[in-house]
């Protein structure tokens, strides 16, 4: 699977859940296409991953605006 942006996964991944959720498909290409979906999620999860930790919040401090890293809390 070619390296692709998040919104391309997503599109992929929402057509994958789109045929699953009909059950035309069999058994072996539903379990296919299920880990097709498992990839592309994974694919999903790390670009999110990776964009999180370039974010940055801009904070009105004082009247002027101040960077600060952005932290997740979990």
């Amino acid at each position: 699977m070619a390296k692709s942006n998040f919104e391309d996964n997503m599109q992929s991944l929402e057509k994958i859940v789109t045929e699953l959720e009909k059950g035309d498909l069999n058994l072996e290409d539903s379990i296919s296409k299920f880990e097709e979906g498992i990839k592309l999620s994974k694919e999903c999860n790390k670009i999110l991953e990776e964009s999180e930790k370039k974010i940055t919040i801009l904070l009105e401090k004082d009247g002027n605006l101040e960077e600060v890293n952005f932290v997740a809390e979990d």
